[in-house]
């Protein structure tokens, strides 16, 4: 029996200022299966799922739904239609109850009263069909993430969705967390639930799809089946090219410690003197990279900044390069040899009014070339700017377009050119590779590979397991403000897994 098209995208266009984001994509989404969209950010795939969700609009194209050609797409219209999308960041009011976050909006049957019993057999009946227990008068700011997760499902559920988008589902959850999730969409699919589950994720696709789109630069590259395809070729799909999987690490040749934080704590003075880091002690010597493991939001924002002397701690001792940097700028620690890439591109590491080259000599544009006298040197710097997108293949129309014209996978390239281009000794990287495509996450793992190999040190903080044991000589586990355990490329995913979740503890030395 034919499969039964359920959504059809017919030559989607898609133009952002000096951007073809969506490039006359064709795509067909079968009834009951899971499709993954899998490429770069960057690459298309949730500027597609937002046109079908109503947050854009195409510019050029049509789409159709249950074979009806569908128009008026608007958030209020989608969800009319059975779609229902998950973000990758949460559309839950943290002080609200779990009931009150899912009936938000809703029409009463006996206004003005609000009627919180009538909605919670309702809902109870949904999650009942579909097999989710959950506690409706917790607050969402009292549930884990995973458990916000399954709020933002049932929410869409609750709804009427018989499409479910999901949007980098796993980017803030544990690896067990990712898990449960996986068998909670099998579970939904089973009982005749849509799903269009969007990743950069090889791993994940091949285990929770049915089958898999690949986009590439606003053009669907194929569509295949999970059966008849492997990590290697959709690798190969997603970069036009072969990529390397496993890295070849020499063995580490330890140097004098770069880096030294002894019980480095942070409260939060403003929100009932909560403590954000609690006497975090860690060392990073010369030629190695230490990786920081952990959910997000769990202090390595906080961290990061008081590293780069963005934010002073409250209490606690900081040194690099031997001296007491405690309470140094952030322009005094990059004069000592710091280079800092933030997890936050868009506010911390970048001007976003400024062009791509100008944004390439932000922390450099006093020295020369760049200057000469009190005049900065243009055509030095657009040369300059025109190397690194070249070498760091930042898609860009021209070095002179405003930065933010950028998709945010190319953002980043530009950060990371510009932190890697400099006289660095100490390298602080945050989600380095948050977003970028296979191709480009293997080049920048093989320049921090290069960096240790100089004897550069490195202190590595990201969301990414698997990033950070392909990389690390030590990984520390991050929890809640607190470094809670210690492992190495020997100890396995579920086992730190449980340090990320909290269930399991360590004594970890300086």
């Amino acid at each position: 029996m034919p499969e039964e098209i359920y959504l059809s995208f017919r030559d989607i266009r898609k133009i952002f200022p000096g951007v073809v984001a969506l490039d006359g994509v064709n795509l067909d989404v079968y009834r009951g299966e899971i499709h993954a969209l899998l490429g770069e950010n960057g690459a298309g795939k949730s500027t597609l799922m937002n046109i079908l969700y109503g947050l854009y609009h195409q510019d050029g194209g049509e789409i159709f739904l249950k074979g009806e050609k569908y128009e008026h797409n608007t958030p209020k219209n989608a969800i009319l239609h059975g779609i229902g999308m998950i973000h990758q960041h949460f559309m839950l009011i943290p002080n609200f109850t779990v009931l009150e976050n899912i009936i938000l909006g809703q029409t009463s049957p006996n206004p003005p009263k609000m009627e919180k019993e009538y909605f919670r057999k309702e809902i109870f009946k949904v999650a009942d069909k579909f097999g989710i227990k959950i506690d409706l008068d917790l607050l969402v700011e009292e549930v884990s993430v995973g458990m916000q997760q399954k709020i933002e499902i049932l929410k869409a559920l609750y709804k009427g969705a018989e499409l479910l988008i999901l949007d980098e589902p796993t980017s803030v959850l544990t690896p067990q967390e990712s898990q449960e999730l996986f068998k909670m969409l099998d579970d939904l699919n089973k009982k005749g639930t849509t799903i269009i589950f969007i990743s950069h994720k090889l791993n994940e696709v091949m285990q929770i799809s049915d089958r898999i789109s690949v986009l590439r630069d606003g053009e669907l590259i194929a569509t295949v089946s999970k059966s008849e395809t492997d990590h290697h070729e959709l690798s190969k799909l997603m970069v036009g090219r072969e990529v390397e999987e496993e890295y070849q690490k020499e063995e580490a040749k330890y140097g004098e410690d770069v880096l030294i934080l002894e019980k480095i704590s942070l409260i939060d003075h403003h929100n009932h003197d909560r403590r954000l880091l609690k006497e975090i002690s860690l060392k990073v010597c010369e030629g190695e990279i230490v990786g920081i493991a952990g959910v997000d939001e769990n202090g390595q924002k906080e961290l990061a900044e008081i590293i780069s002397g963005l934010r002073k701690p409250s209490s606690g001792k900081i040194s690099m390069f031997g001296r007491d940097v405690t309470h140094a700028t952030t322009h005094q620690l990059i004069e000592m040899g710091m280079s800092y890439i933030p997890a936050d591109r868009r506010n911390e590491g970048l001007v976003l009014e400024f062009s791509v080259a100008e944004n390439t000599i932000l922390e450099t544009n006093y020295q020369k070339p760049f200057t000469k006298g009190i005049s900065l040197q243009k055509s030095v710097i657009t040369k300059f700017a025109q190397d690194l997108v070249r070498e760091y293949d930042v898609r860009t129309p021209s070095v002179n377009v405003p930065v933010r014209n950028l998709s945010g996978g190319n953002q980043q390239k530009v950060i990371i050119g510009r932190e890697f281009s400099k006289k660095t000794r100490f390298l602080l990287v945050v989600q380095p590779t948050w977003g970028l495509d296979v191709g480009a996450i293997e080049y920048v793992h093989h320049k921090l590979l290069e960096a240790r190999e100089k004897g550069i040190s490195v202190l590595l903080i990201s969301t990414d397991l698997e990033e950070v044991r392909k990389l690390s000589d030590r990984i520390l586990v991050i929890y809640e403000g607190e470094i809670v355990g210690q492992a190495d490329t020997r100890t396995s995913v579920s086992e730190i897994g449980l340090m990320m979740a909290g269930s399991k503890k360590q004594t970890v030395s300086l």
